[in-house]
């Protein structure tokens, strides 16, 4: 069930004479919400700290306070030196995932095991095999690869972390393990993936399998892709994507992408890493990826408010996909803060890439530079997908103060698309409505249940409201205010009796928020 949860709801419930709402907390649902923290241990090690309003507290924590219910951790097999020296960029070997993971499980979140097969980074430009493996042929990679994927499930199992998703490789466009895995030979390829997939089977039950490429809103790479994948019988169960808009699109060609691979393979979509900056400042000093130049490319300014906007588009794209397709989106280093290096010098030597140790991502956190929480990452609280369900909640008239009069479905229609209106209250099921904890306002009119929606997800003023099919979707969820005001989640206007009218019939509607009498509402 797809959830908002009001920063003000305690408050305003309070003002409503309703009973008070419990905090945002983390819980797996069909909707993934998730965050990538790889380097978190690095940089708590570091010495930088995270608050939420001026309170110092864990960061996976406070993300999970927020609304987060999915932590992705990426694991390397190796990632140290013949010496010992640590490569960095979060140093992730099994160890450190399984604590990241115990962590996680402790606050009610699920767990993306993200298995790169390499000893750092693998993506579409690099694919190394790991050292103990690097002198192996196809035959013996494809024993080490169901061997060590069955190891670390079975480890991660017995110590309480057990993985709920595993994707099989990372970025694994142009194949994985190379050269025998690359997708120049695509039998090989298959024949490594499909060794992964068995080992996760022998590590534990009831894991989900996910094959991962970059470049989201690239069609014809996917098809290509799984088309080669599906044509060999891999199972597997989710089709997992990078999607940055700077590198990989518009959001509209994300969105036809989700749409056409999930009916094409009939597969779940979930977007395992994406991200925005939030400002131009480095702070580091060593610089960033994200620039006003990618800003300019991607449509979202580069402050709070524009990541808080796209975040909410891309889980927006994500929630459409037909058929609840849509499993969700996970961000990608959201607590990379401080002066921690993607890679040190051991690193560098390992993948030949000496760029220099710095932090070039930032700007793209959900911490700023000090380590207070930004508001985007109260966008994770609104949405876990999936049916609607029980609405559940606190019920009551919904009473315009200039008026006195009621929110009403004319005609006690059951239809979706009726407009609302204010009118005498009378008691009827057509002027009863609940408030969910899912933040929906919803109306049973006869035996149909239908939900206050934003028409056609406007966001300007005299945007009608309507009665439609509940969906999930931000323009049908709601913040009472403490100020008796409902604004929009997707539009943040006000529901507002046009033109001040008191009268039976008058349409109702959204207009910005003025704090007048009549966009003042009762609930009870």
């Amino acid at each position: 069930m797809r959830r908002t949860i009001a920063a003000a709801l305690t408050a305003a419930l309070a003002i409503l004479g309703l009973g008070a709402a419990s905090p945002a907390q983390a819980a797996p649902g069909d909707f993934y919400m998730g965050v990538d923290p790889g380097t978190l241990l690095e940089v708590e090690a570091a010495g930088d700290r995270f608050y939420d309003g001026g309170t110092q507290g864990d960061a996976l924590e406070i993300m999970a306070d927020s609304g987060a219910n999915l932590v992705r951790l990426r694991m390397w097999n190796d990632p140290y030196s013949a010496s010992g020296q640590p490569y960095g960029g979060g140093t992730n070997d099994l160890s450190k995932t399984i604590e990241l993971a115990q962590r996680a499980k402790a606050l009610g979140m699920d767990v993306l095991l993200d298995l790169h097969y390499s000893d750092f980074w693998a993506d579409p430009g690099k694919q190394f095999k790991p050292k103990a493996w690097e002198n192996q042929g196809y035959s013996q990679l494809v024993n080490s690869v169901r061997s060590y994927t069955s190891d670390v499930v079975s480890q991660m199992d017995a110590a309480g972390a057990k993985p709920d998703i595993v994707q099989v490789g990372n970025e694994i466009t142009n194949g994985m393990l190379w050269p025998q895995g690359s997708t120049d030979n695509w039998s090989q390829l298959a024949g490594l993936l499909e060794a992964g997939i068995e080992g996760v089977h022998q590590g534990g039950s009831d894991i989900e399998i996910a094959l991962h490429l970059d470049r989201g809103g690239n069609n014809g790479a996917y098809r290509n892709w799984f088309d080669n994948a599906t044509s060999r019988g891999l199972d597997f169960d989710i089709i997992a994507l990078s999607y940055y808009p700077y590198w990989h699109g518009t959001l509209g060609d994300l969105q036809y992408n989700l749409n056409d691979v999930s009916s094409r393979y009939g597969k779940d979509v979930l977007i395992v890493e994406t991200a925005y900056a939030h400002t131009l400042n480095d702070c580091d000093g060593g610089g960033n990826i994200f620039t006003s130049d990618h800003a300019d490319r991607s449509g979202y300014p580069a402050t709070v408010q524009g990541q808080t906007d796209f975040l909410r588009d891309v889980s927006d794209a994500v929630a459409d996909v037909p058929n609840d397709r849509g499993r969700g989106l996970v961000w990608w280093e959201p607590a990379w803060i401080g002066d921690t290096s993607w890679a040190l010098s051991a690193g560098m030597d390992y993948i030949d890439d000496h760029a220099g140790e710095s932090n070039a991502w930032d700007n793209q956190a959900l911490f700023d530079c000090d380590g207070n929480k930004l508001s985007t990452l109260d966008v994770f609280g609104e949405d876990d997908g999936g049916d609607p369900g029980d609405p559940g909640g606190e019920s009551g008239e919904l009473r315009s103060t200039a008026a006195d009069k009621c929110l009403d479905v004319p005609s006690q229609s059951t239809e979706p698309g009726s407009r609302l209106q204010i009118y005498d209250c009378w008691g009827g099921d057509n002027q009863q409505w609940t408030y969910t904890s899912d933040g929906e306002l919803t109306v049973y009119s006869g035996d149909s249940r239908l939900c206050l929606d934003a028409e056609g997800r406007g966001t300007s003023d005299g945007t009608a409201v309507l009665t439609w099919t509940c969906n999930g979707q931000s323009n049908q969820q709601w913040d009472i205010n403490g100020d008796g005001t409902i604004s929009g989640v997707h539009s943040g206007l006000c529901l507002d009796v046009i033109e001040s009218s008191t009268s039976n019939g008058a349409q109702v509607g959204l207009w910005s928020c003025h704090g007048g009498s009549n966009q003042q509402w009762t609930l009870g």
